[in-house]
C-alpha cells in the first residue's frame, strides 16, 4: 500500500484499485482540490469560495460548480457516517438537481438524511456487501439564498 495524499492510501485487489479512508475527506481527491472546494463550519459540510472563477456568462456561480459542490458534500456526508467500513467502494449513480434562484458569492452546503437510513445502509452492506442510499443536499450562497436542491444516488460495495 503507498500513500497517495493525506488521508488517502491505494490497496489492489484482482480487478480495481480501492481508495481507503485513513482520515476520510473528499477534499482530498484531486478534483475537489482542483475546483478548490474547501470544509466549511456547522451547520454547513463544504463551501464552494468567492471567486470570479467559477463565475458564468451572467455573473452568478456556474451550474457545475454547484453540482460539483452538491455530489461532493454528498460524499462527504458518507464518509462522515459510513467512512469506517473499509473497502468499499461508493460511486454516483444518478445525481438530479434543481437549480433555485441564481448564486453569488460563496456558496456552503447542508445535508440533512435520517439516521434510520443510515442504520439501513449498514445493515445492507453487511449483509449483501451492496446498497444504495439517496442523499439530499441543499446549497446557500453567501446571502442566504437557497441557490440549489438535489438528490445524489450512491450505489455502494463492498470490493471483492
Amino acid at each position: 500500500m503507498a500513500l497517495l495524499t493525506s488521508g488517502l492510501r491505494l490497496s489492489r485487489c484482482s480487478r480495481v484499485c480501492i481508495l481507503e479512508r485513513v482520515n476520510p475527506t473528499v477534499l482530498d481527491l484531486s478534483f475537489n482540490r482542483f475546483i478548490g472546494l474547501q470544509g466549511a463550519d456547522e451547520p454547513h459540510l463544504l463551501r464552494l469560495p468567492a471567486s470570479e472563477r467559477y463565475l458564468n456568462h451572467i455573473g452568478t456561480v456556474h451550474a457545475s460548480a454547484l453540482v460539483a459542490l452538491a455530489e461532493a458534500s454528498s460524499g462527504e456526508f458518507l464518509l462522515r457516517h459510513v467512512g469506517q467500513v473499509e473497502g468499499i467502494i461508493p460511486v454516483v449513480r444518478r445525481l438530479e438537481s434543481k437549480f433555485r434562484k441564481p448564486a453569488h458569492g460563496a456558496v456552503t452546503s447542508s445535508v440533512t438524511t435520517k439516521p434510520e437510513l443510515l442504520d439501513e445502509l449498514r445493515r445492507y452492506l453487511a449483509a449483501k456487501g451492496r446498497a444504495l442510499i439517496s442523499i439530499a443536499v441543499e446549497l446557500h450562497d453567501q446571502s442566504g439564498e437557497h441557490v440549489l436542491s438535489a438528490t445524489v444516488d450512491w450505489f455502494i460495495a463492498k470490493a471483492s
